[in-house]
């Protein structure tokens, strides 16, 4: 299996919460450069040395960062795009710019060339018992009735190949009925929204922090025939944005959030405002280690557990208002 670099460019103050980013979406290896530990290195008076390691001296004037590798397939591809969807999101927290530019970059290979390499792992994916999920570039010649949703590799997360967005769409033919009107928030590529939309839901607002996802969210609408007055994008952070909320609005059957653990804890308090008496929600993006705090906090806002799900490491559940 071949591997790639990627560098995300930050401060000394900014390896701590990037790196927490990092480990919630399950990168759990990484390499720290930061000019600091030079400085540390030559005010240290214990030290007895008569040169300075090359290695060592490159961090002279370098810039902080964070590296770590991913392969080269669909699930590398993912993962890339949560990573920057995760750095989108610290970026729009950091009012006073301490965390540096966040830039998420690739070492070595210009982008284009890495998302060619790894689309040959790219094929029509059956998920649940009514969805295959295909790029724009694949053919699917399934004898049976499932629905056919295509979303083609961006930068967004969101292409059915993580085992989240699996088990977000498993839950969500579950919990979907006719008629619904459904809230995605962090939407990502928009897949779960779109989901609910193609197996019957009657409207769809799909919200994230990140402008490019959302760009994204209501391309991918379009490729699928969804109608533009039945899926509406907004960008912004709910949490600290009351004027998005109101625009948002209440009155959802289901909510859908495939985001990370802390952000759904923070979440948890808010959610319920925007469904119905009895509405449910399903969330994932939860890693194993993670699962009982976030569950905890759901229930203590409310809502009653209905499923709980794990692949691969991470799990997804169901609920309703208590």
């Amino acid at each position: 299996m071949n591997w790639t670099e990627v560098n995300i460019y930050t401060t000394t103050e900014g390896i701590e919460p990037v790196c927490g980013r990092l480990l919630n979406v399950g990168v759990t290896g990484f390499q720290i450069r930061d000019a600091k530990d030079f400085e540390d290195f030559l005010n240290d008076k214990t030290g007895n040395w008569d040169y300075i390691d090359d290695d060592l001296m490159n961090l002279k004037d370098c810039e902080t960062c964070v590296t770590f590798y991913l392969a080269d397939n669909s699930q590398g591809a993912d993962m890339l795009a949560m990573v920057r969807s995760e750095m989108a999101e610290l970026a729009a927290m950091d009012s006073e710019k301490k965390f540096g530019r966040l830039a998420t970059e690739l070492s070595n290979v210009r982008e284009e060339d890495w998302a060619n390499n790894w689309k040959q792992y790219f094929k029509p994916l059956t998920v649940g018992d009514k969805l295959v999920i295909k790029p724009s570039w694949e053919k699917y010649d399934g004898n049976d009735s499932r629905t056919i949703l295509e979303i083609d590799p961006e930068s967004s997360f969101g292409t059915g190949q993580h085992n989240t967005t699996q088990l977000c769409l498993e839950l969500l033919e579950e919990c979907l009925n006719e008629g619904d009107r459904v809230l995605d928030i962090g939407c990502g590529s928009g897949i779960l929204s779109i989901a609910a939309l193609l197996l019957g839901a009657d409207s769809a607002c799909a919200v994230d922090i990140d402008l490019n996802s959302v760009k994204i969210a209501g391309q991918n609408a379009a490729k699928n025939h969804i109608a533009p007055e039945k899926y509406v994008t907004y960008a912004g952070n709910i949490i600290s944005d009351e004027a998005l909320r109101e625009k948002i609005g209440g009155g959802y059957q289901l909510i859908t959030a495939n985001i990370v653990a802390d952000v759904l804890i923070a979440m948890a308090p808010i959610f319920g405002k925007f469904l119905v008496p009895h509405g449910k929600i399903i969330i994932s993006g939860i890693i194993i280690e993670r699962c009982d705090e976030v569950m905890e906090a759901m229930e203590k806002n409310g809502f009653a557990r209905t499923e709980l799900r794990e692949s691969g490491g991470w799990a997804a559940a169901s609920f309703e208002i208590a």
